[in-house]
């Protein structure tokens, strides 16, 4: 199965943070040792802590495009107003998540959230 673990962080956030949720949020949908690739928006290119975090567990980091994040947003589960203001999204991490897994995805794992970083997982739909 191939997973598609969106991502949503404060800037500045620490990659340690990040890992460590990513990591929770994997065991928690049982997807361990699944492929994997993160995804963000696409104004979280320059955040280092989503960077460093993508090398430290080893996995491709995708940045999407606002647009596919918008096509994705109905699909949502959680919302956070804040979010919603900001970017116009229910989430950045659930649309991430199934933006990047593509058309037809499913949640596996809604929002978690840790301090600074937000976290969910999709899978892409099964033939």
């Amino acid at each position: 199965m191939k997973i598609a673990i969106g991502v949503g962080c404060r800037k500045n956030c620490a990659s340690e943070t990040i890992v460590a949720l990513v990591r929770r949020a994997i065991a928690r949908a049982h997807c361990e040792g699944s492929a994997a690739a993160l995804y963000s928006h696409q104004a979280k290119d320059l955040e280092p802590g989503l960077i460093e975090a993508a090398a430290k567990l080893e996995m491709p980091l995708v940045f999407l495009d606002p647009k596919l994040l918008d096509e994705a947003a109905p699909r949502a589960v959680t919302r956070s107003e804040k979010v919603i203001d900001m970017f116009g999204l229910p989430s950045i991490a659930e649309t991430a998540a199934l933006a990047g897994a593509g058309a037809g995805a499913e949640l596996i794992l809604a929002r978690i959230s840790d301090s600074c970083a937000s976290c969910a997982i999709a899978k892409e739909r099964q033939s």
